[in-house]
């Protein structure tokens, strides 16, 4: 997620740098002035993008202060000028990302007005997090995790949108999840344990697409190429390493793993053999169990 500002102000090519193997990927924009997210939209897709989401889940306080995220709930109006504004200005599609309510705002039709406002403007996806926000009294991460989710209203924004694409959000960790919330919505997204079980998703790959369950280390083997292009262009590997440390969780030597990636990842001159050294580290313990 970057805010439209910073593109339009800031480092647009530190940014929206990527690389090509992360396809297909979403650009996710912060803002609420419609020519500034429209500036910013034709920005990401001239990069590559190959979706435009509206941040209008986000409740922390610094982005209040910037009129975007989850306070932009109460403006249904704004964002839909917004999304037309994005729309006309790239041929990607423009998706926008909610909460189902905001503060006292919690009844149902709020939310159902804010989609028909969003259906209205052109959106074809709408991604559904599951959880109102409280814009004051919690912080962001108790805003993951306080107030309850209400899997049922976004089942029932599915069946009277029928039309829209759906896809659910907050909570799910497990691959059986996964499949019984597909029999009501069209979509799942999965944030925090995709990061701390980056394992996941391959297991997701299998049970929905049935491709073959690969190894750990055979994962971890294809991102060396990677590695290598980012750590030449300039990058620290804690920056990517970071992402890897759930990869063995609950497996056999996770722990050591965990430990030799996090106490090597910051030091200068940290490469690709750091990640080799964690990887003799597990695989004995793996074999052995």
């Amino acid at each position: 997620m970057v805010t439209s500002a910073a593109l339009t102000h800031g480092d647009r090519e530190r940014f929206l740098r990527h690389d090509a193997s992360e396809r297909p990927v979403a650009l996710q924009l912060g803002g609420s002035d419609p020519d500034e997210l429209a500036v910013a939209a034709r920005y990401g897709a001239e990069a590559g993008y190959d979706e435009i989401n509206l941040n209008v889940g986000c409740p922390s306080s610094r982005v209040q202060s910037g009129r975007f995220g989850a306070c932009l709930m109460r403006e249904p109006a704004l964002v839909a000028t917004c999304v037309r504004a994005m729309r006309d200005a790239v041929d990607v599609p423009v998706t926008v990302k909610c909460r189902i309510g905001v503060d006292d705002q919690d009844a149902y039709a709020d939310l159902q007005g804010f989609t028909e406002a969003m259906c209205a403007a052109g959106v074809g996806i709408l991604e559904v997090h599951a959880r109102k926000a409280w814009l004051q009294g919690l912080s962001p991460k108790e805003n993951r995790e306080v107030p309850p989710l209400d899997y049922e209203r976004v089942y029932r924004l599915k069946r009277e949108f029928p039309a829209l694409t759906i896809v659910i959000n907050g909570g799910i960790t497990r691959v059986d999840a996964v499949r019984e919330h597909l029999e009501s919505v069209d979509g799942v997204m999965l944030g925090r344990a995709a990061y701390r079980n980056p394992w996941i998703l391959a297991e997701l790959e299998t049970a929905l697409w049935g491709t073959p369950l690969p190894s750990r280390e055979s994962v971890l083997r294809r991102m060396q190429p990677y590695v290598d292009q980012e750590l030449e262009n300039g990058a620290s590997l804690k920056h990517i390493a970071r992402h890897l440390l759930g990869l063995y969780q609950g497996e056999p030597g996770a722990r050591r793993f965990r430990r030799i990636l996090s106490q090597g990842m910051h030091l200068p001159g940290a490469d690709w053999a750091l990640l080799e050294r964690a990887l003799t580290a597990v695989e004995p313990l793996v074999e052995a169990a």
